[in-house]
């Protein structure tokens, strides 16, 4: 595994457990995979829109704040990984089976430090359909990607369409 895919998989999940609250956690297999309990909604809250905020942030292109407050509350315990074979060691912010807040905590909040300061070959993008507001990774060669889903990006040419249309 590549670095930055690591980045990018940390950054998804940050993305995805903020975009669909009510599933939490919005990858259950990176949680597995990592030996990490399912977190307790309500625990997890205050995390969630900590990320959020911090997601926001980077997107908007202001200083972030949030992510600073992240590494603050859950500094990160760095250190090498083998999992995917002792060939391709790479960076966890993490213990594996750590409480699932704290995991989550310093996951993202290490890995948004690097998005943050431009650092891994992808982008963080919020949707461009009306009344979406969902954040994106995109890690498309050129970055000019603006929808979160097909879903968003049909809605928004048909409309475009219709209003092109009416008489």
């Amino acid at each position: 595994m590549e670095y930055v895919d690591y980045l990018g998989n940390v950054t998804r999940f940050a993305v995805g457990l903020v975009n669909t609250p009510a599933s939490v956690p919005g990858d259950a297999e990176m949680l597995t995979e990592h030996e990490v309990a399912a977190p307790d909604a309500a625990e997890l809250a205050p995390v969630l829109k900590l990320i959020r905020e911090a997601l926001g942030q980077i997107v908007d292109g202001i200083p972030a704040d949030a992510v600073d407050a992240l590494l603050r509350r859950y500094p990160p315990r760095m250190h090498l990984s083998d999992h995917d074979g002792a060939d391709h060691p790479h960076i966890h912010f993490a213990r594996n089976g750590e409480e699932p807040v704290r995991w989550i905590g310093q996951t993202v909040g290490a890995a948004l430090a690097h998005v943050a300061t431009g650092d891994p070959g992808l982008t963080l993008g919020r949707c461009a359909a009306d009344g979406c507001g969902n954040f994106f990774v995109d890690q498309s060669k050129n970055r000019t990607r603006r929808f979160c889903s097909n879903t968003c990006a049909s809605r928004t040419t048909v409309a475009a369409y219709r209003a092109r249309n009416r008489v």
